[in-house]
């Protein structure tokens, strides 16, 4: 969005044709809901058997509605499930900080704080207690 060139013109070009051409497909997003951001994030702890790498996935919703969704392997090894977790919920709070610094960009207030949801007891104590650790 900083500096976009005829490729992401064409790209844009290319939606809005589908979108045309589908006129019966698409995504619902209700307009009677608060603007908030939440999300969930969670990994699979050394699942490339190859690598040993752990798989990352989160995705981040306005109110009910889905606007994004990620899922990669993790670059580097992680040493327990818990690391593997934080590293997750780390992408995760990147992808909520940028959606909101867009949405404030864009004029859009957020009603409020953006949540993350994450199943790992051990990486909520690490993110949440600076003290619990390195």
């Amino acid at each position: 969005m900083a500096a976009p060139t005829d490729v992401h013109l064409d790209s844009a070009h290319k939606i809005l044709r589908y979108i045309k051409g589908n006129p019966g497909h698409g995504l619902f997003y209700s307009a009677s809901f608060q603007i908030c951001l939440n999300a969930f994030a969670d990994a699979n702890w050394a699942t490339c058997l190859d690598s040993r790498r752990s798989l990352t996935g989160y995705c981040v919703y306005i109110g009910n509605s889905l606007i994004t969704w990620k899922s990669k392997k993790q670059d580097v090894v992680s040493r327990s499930s818990t690391e593997a977790e934080y590293r997750s919920m780390a992408h995760a709070t990147c992808e909520l900080l940028w959606l909101q610094q867009l949405l404030t960009s864009l004029n859009i207030k957020v009603s409020s704080n953006a949540k993350l949801f994450c199943n790992n007891k051990s990486a909520m104590h690490i993110a949440t207690n600076p003290v619990f650790h390195e």
